[in-house]
């Protein structure tokens, strides 16, 4: 079937029953992920800004070369390369039903990986990407951009899969967005730093049962090591619902909570404890979003939100504060600003409606906007 994204018309495969989350077989279409695409195309315009010689662009995983076909309307010099030659053959098509060129290549994309250099590499894989890390930290020069659909496995929720396919401990927390989003990004930069490179997340987002991240790469050990200094630990307390983040790579975990004096304290790591995202490139982004986006009005308030969110990692949920503290809810706009007005960083989270980031403690929150002053 043909449907139109972003001012193209595209081939798809006509969808099966229970495939808007994927089946991890044949050549897949998610229309569901048309956001993912929209804020792909705003991050490629953007980024062209940033780094004007970013040129070359590489759709690893090509299925209906949806994506490889959106990248080459914007000037990229783009490579849709995949495994199914069903799928490169529907690539080609594509590309020239729009008048674009681009190369379409059948081949394991990581053998592709060792043997070429792009400027621009997108992962967009059925699961976990981590199999495709390497090759692509190793032989990309300028961006890496990389979704994860497995969320189980990054939130702690599938707790063996995500140690094994991840190389840390997630854990099922509140804040378990939060919690995918920065085990993904870990792994990312600890792989990245195999090859002496930093890979520096410069916007990413949660949105519906996927993580979606963009690593800025930097040459040199040095750069790498910084990478390093911002990964750590989060203890969190399932109680009374405190939480602490120590940078470093050896957890030194919390038997009882310090504030309630509870036993069941989570330790989670190593997770990125660093911005995920920089704020003016994600108005950057913002700005790049057009109106020929299916997914316009969706894409601007999520990256205005992602550009505003302060650097914590982790959040509190106001509805399980309210709970808490047994008092009736505020709107979640005055309970932000409550929050500033009383002198504490704090912003509403992008991938949730009641998600609150901010530097207060709880009994600082609570004085704040039950108790009207401070403690």
């Amino acid at each position: 079937m043909e449907i139109d994204e972003g001012g193209l018309t595209v081939t798809v495969p006509e969808a099966r029953d229970g495939a808007s989350e994927g089946t991890g077989g044949g050549i897949f279409f998610n229309p569901t992920q048309e956001l993912n695409r929209d804020v792909t195309v705003a991050v490629l315009r953007a980024y062209r800004d940033r780094e004007p010689r970013a040129a070359s662009y590489l759709d690893a995983m090509a299925a209906s070369g949806i994506r490889g076909v959106r990248a080459a309307a914007e000037g990229y010099d783009v490579t849709c390369a995949d495994v199914d030659p069903d799928a490169v053959d529907l690539a080609r098509k594509n590309l020239a039903e729009n008048g674009l060129d681009g190369e379409t290549v059948h081949r394991d994309v990581n053998a592709l990986l060792y043997e070429h250099v792009f400027d621009v590499v997108d992962l967009d894989p059925y699961g976990t990407p981590m199999p495709f890390a390497d090759p692509a930290f190793a032989n990309a020069r300028n961006l890496v951009c990389v979704t994860a659909t497995d969320t189980a496995p990054l939130c702690g929720a599938h707790l063996n899969s995500g140690i094994r396919k991840y190389g840390a401990v997630p854990r099922n927390t509140d804040f378990h967005p939060e919690m995918g989003l920065r085990t993904l990004i870990s792994a990312l930069v600890r792989t990245a730093a195999r090859y002496d490179k930093a890979a520096r997340p410069i916007v990413s987002h949660v949105s519906r049962h996927y993580a979606r991240t963009y690593l800025e790469l930097e040459s040199g050990a040095q750069a790498a090591d910084r990478c390093i200094d911002e990964l750590g630990y989060v203890d969190a307390c399932e109680d009374c619902l405190w939480r602490e983040s120590t940078r470093g790579l050896i957890a030194d975990p919390v038997e009882e909570c310090p504030e309630c004096d509870g036993n069941r304290v989570l330790t989670a790591g190593p997770i990125w404890l660093g911005r995920t995202a920089e704020p003016a490139f994600a108005r950057a982004v913002h700005e790049a979003v057009t109106d020929d986006m299916g997914e316009a009005k969706r894409a601007r308030k999520l990256l205005e939100t992602v550009a505003a969110e302060i650097d914590e990692p982790t959040h509190y949920d106001q509805h399980r504060l309210y709970k808490l503290w047994s008092e009736s809810a505020i709107g979640i706009e005055e309970f932000v600003r409550t929050l500033r007005e009383a002198g504490y960083e704090a912003s509403r989270a992008h991938y949730r409606g009641t998600a609150v980031k901010t530097t207060a403690s709880i009994p600082e929150m609570r004085a704040a906007v039950v108790d009207g002053g401070s403690i």
